[in-house]
């Protein structure tokens, strides 16, 4: 296969002109140069190419009399010998390649390169506000692809780690990144989502990870989150050497991991940042609170309207001062009341979020129990309720909560008791039946795996020979 793709460097202006449009884009540069006495044709996307090593190294380049040019390609790969300089084999890749950031080459008889000139814009790497840590590394995952890659390698310095690239979309030809070790690495698993990929045909990924995720997995109308996002590269590193397998998508600040189990979703950097105990500590006052944001208002709502399962010495948890409004009501109204606040948060520019929050927390909860649309108890366990819930460290998941719990509330309300047991029936029920990449989605507790679910809630220390977790199937499971 060779790489002239067209029979003059006339031609390739022509062409290059009528693809991109004469003028219509600013940011397309098509100039005609000369790399020492040859004439060549430059095209390359200002944005996204680094203009200032460009310019140096053509610089040098100066016109020598009475210089004879016998072979194109002999002649430019003696005098333009940039170590980033590959033969475009079609005209596809060298317009994909010119897309890309790198800087396309027609010499005089229409032998065609690419050089790796990339410069990405983006911000620099910096600590990510939902993976705080009190210790800890302050670098982040930033939109550029190429530098997310560079911080994982960072970190682990292995011939076995692989970055296999993907052009993943029609139009949007949006790049992916499969990250794995390939010593640890389940076949099963990598053949799955390399297969998957081939099934996307689809115009473009605008929403990056979070589109890719939903072709990968046909979510359809699942609430709960099939992978873990991470923006801080030491998580993505921890994951890939117990197996796991790490995706990286260009334009995203986070990496999606899998397979993941929900306990994966409820781990945090903060857990190993801290002693053993500590940490498990941590963990386990996680777990509770995941489970009092599901049932704290339901069950609640249950004592305070079916006074009969209180016992005398609880009684206090009650209702007061009965409103006119249904309690049912008041519940529901207060706990998407606090959604609308969480949604007005994000769109509201940061110096007035605090304001508003103060005056939509304080002044109108206030206001709405004197006027005697709120008891003060719902108002109360509604917050407690919302502070358990942003315990949760996975976004995704802690969004899932609120939903189940309002369903929860809702089946407490219709049927009392019964329906309050059976609706926590059918959602454990839901979860254990979901398998993502064919693996159990609340394991280890089921199936139970009684050795893997005491690491789950203890945090062991690293010098513990731990194996490898059962369900990403490495191919090694001893770590030390």
């Amino acid at each position: 296969m060779t790489n002239q793709l067209f029979s003059s460097v006339e031609e390739a202006e022509q062409f290059l002109s009528s693809k991109f449009g004469n003028g219509d884009s600013f940011d397309v540069c098509i100039k005609r140069i000369f790399i020492r006495n040859m004439d060549t044709l430059i095209v390359y996307i200002s944005g996204l190419v680094n203009g200032d090593s460009i310019t140096e190294i053509l610089s040098d380049l100066q016109f020598v009399a009475e210089e004879e040019i016998e072979d194109d390609k002999e002649y430019f790969h003696e005098h333009f010998n940039y170590y980033g300089t590959d033969e475009a084999p079609t005209i596809d890749e060298f317009l994909l390649g010119i897309l890309s950031g790198r800087v396309g080459f027609v010499t005089a008889h229409g032998y065609c390169y690419l050089a790796e000139f990339r410069n990405y814009p983006g911000r620099n790497p910096e600590e990510p506000d939902n993976e705080k840590v009190i210790r800890g590394s302050r670098d982040g995952f930033a939109e550029n692809i190429i530098q997310n890659v560079a911080l994982i390698r960072r970190r682990i310095r292995s011939t076995e780690l692989r970055f296999n690239m993907h052009k993943i979309s029609t139009l949007g030809q949006t790049d992916v990144s499969i990250s794995y070790m390939n010593n640890l690495v389940n076949e099963e698993h990598l053949k799955w989502i390399q297969d998957r990929f081939k099934l996307i045909k689809h115009d473009g990924l605008t929403m990056a990870d979070k589109s890719l995720e939903e072709w990968l997995f046909k979510q359809r109308f699942h609430p709960m989150p099939f992978v873990r996002y991470s923006e801080r590269p030491d998580i993505v590193a921890a994951h890939l050497l117990e197996g796991h397998i790490a995706i990286v998508v260009d334009t995203s600040p986070s990496v999606m991991l899998m397979p993941v189990t929900m306990f994966h979703l409820l781990q945090h950097a903060e857990e190993y940042r801290q002693a053993p105990v500590i940490g498990s500590i941590m963990r386990l006052l996680r777990y509770v609170a995941v489970i009092l944001s599901l049932v704290l208002l339901p069950l609640w709502y249950l004592f305070a309207t079916h006074e009969q399962f209180l016992p005398d010495k609880l009684s206090f948890l009650g209702v007061a001062e009965p409103s006119e409004v249904p309690l049912f009501l008041q519940l529901l109204i207060a706990d998407i009341g606090l959604e609308y606040l969480r949604i007005a948060a994000i769109h509201t520019p940061t110096p007035l979020s605090t304001a508003m929050g103060l005056v939509a927390g304080v002044i109108i909860g206030q206001i709405a129990i004197e006027v005697g649309l709120f008891s003060g108890e719902v108002v109360l366990y509604t917050a407690i309720a919302a502070i358990f819930t942003f315990a949760i460290p996975n976004y995704e998941l802690s969004i899932s909560v609120k939903v189940f719990r309002i369903l929860l509330l809702s089946a407490t309300a219709i049927a009392g008791a019964n329906g309050f047991f059976i609706a926590i029936f059918i959602i454990f029920s839901y979860l254990c039946s979901l398998k993502p990449m064919r693996v159990p989605y609340m394991w280890p507790l089921v199936p139970f795996f009684p050795k893997a679910f005491l690491r789950v809630f203890i945090r062991f220390p690293m010098s513990d020979d731990a194996p490898r977790p059962y369900i990403v199937g490495a191919k090694q499971r001893k770590r030390s």
